[in-house]
């Protein structure tokens, strides 16, 4: 009987802890309600926008390795979308500072040879 109420005891506080954990967890959820409207509005390029020539593809590809082999990029600012329409270059994505941000600019510049960069990249806790 005593163990019956000890495990009682024990789920009792084990439930009360979880509801206590998941009621934080729904607080804490970042709003990015702002940033899926924008996604949706049919000005903004997305992934699905990349084209599928060999010129575009060759572009994105660049701009992607220029990315990747720099070393002072954070794992985000290396998986930033980088989206090719046309010879037009559009960057998205969060990264951690404005220094961040100018290199990425600096290297896709640099890698696209001469095609019109898009930057839209948020720095991270400024949207």
């Amino acid at each position: 009987m005593m163990h019956m109420k000890r495990t009682s005891l024990v789920l009792a506080c084990l439930t009360a802890v979880s509801l206590a954990v998941m009621a934080a967890d729904e607080k804490t959820k970042p709003d990015n309600t702002s940033i899926n409207e924008r996604d949706r509005s049919s000005e903004t390029q997305t992934s699905g926008d990349q084209s599928n020539s060999s010129a575009d593809l060759k572009i994105t590809q660049a701009i992607r390795q220029a990315l990747v082999k720099d070393s002072e990029l954070s794992t985000p600012a290396k998986n930033i979308k980088i989206i090719t329409d046309n010879g037009q270059v559009t960057l998205r994505g969060p990264v951690k500072n404005a220094q961040e941000k100018a290199k990425i600019d600096q290297l896709a510049r640099s890698a696209a040879g001469g095609a019109k960069i898009n930057d839209q990249l948020d720095i991270k806790g400024s949207n």
